[in-house]
């Protein structure tokens, strides 16, 4: 396997060089720009319909959820990369080296374990609305549309995690 040690822009300063991720982070910067910039054409056309015609559209709010969780697992992943997840630093930074490793490896491993069930749990749940046609509320388009997305976006999460660990796992202590 080859060190993918480049300096990734925004990486926390104390992150040492084994954290540098071959995948560029750049993937998850843009979707989530574009992301943040559907959320607020959506939320502004909203907002210019309401105040227009006292009547809102019933499927902005739908398609507005459904970019939350796709933002916030997207961001996510560049989030732990960068190491700037939420963490108790007093535990995470304190210590010896050796320390510091050892409970970046139980962190990230711990971490690891729950998206990659929640992979298999929402995968198992978009299967079910597939086999059962649910539908949505307000648009009525299947609701595996949306839900699809969350073991696949908690399987890509789960990777970043699985680099991240091997990363640190082959760091000399």
């Amino acid at each position: 396997m080859q060190s993918c040690s480049h300096d990734q822009p925004g990486e926390h300063p104390a992150s040492s060089p084994e954290s540098a991720p071959c995948i560029p982070l750049q993937l998850e910067d843009w979707a989530s720009v574009l992301i943040m910039g559907m959320l607020a054409l959506i939320t502004f056309a909203n907002v210019i319909v309401r105040y227009l015609t006292d009547s809102s559209f019933a499927w902005t709010e739908e398609i507005s959820i459904f970019l939350l969780v796709v933002l916030t697992l997207n961001a996510g992943s560049s989030a732990f990369v960068r190491h700037l997840h939420i963490r108790i630093e007093v535990l995470a930074d304190a210590g010896a080296e050796r320390r510091r490793r050892r409970m970046a490896l139980f962190a990230i491993g711990v971490t690891l374990l729950f998206f990659v069930g929640l992979a298999v749990l929402s995968g198992r749940m978009a299967l079910d609305e597939l086999e059962w046609g649910d539908t949505s509320p307000s648009i009525g388009v299947p609701t595996w549309w949306y839900s699809m997305w969350l073991p696949i976006l908690s399987t890509t999460l789960s990777l970043r995690l699985l680099g991240m660990w091997l990363r640190r796992w082959r760091s000399t202590p």
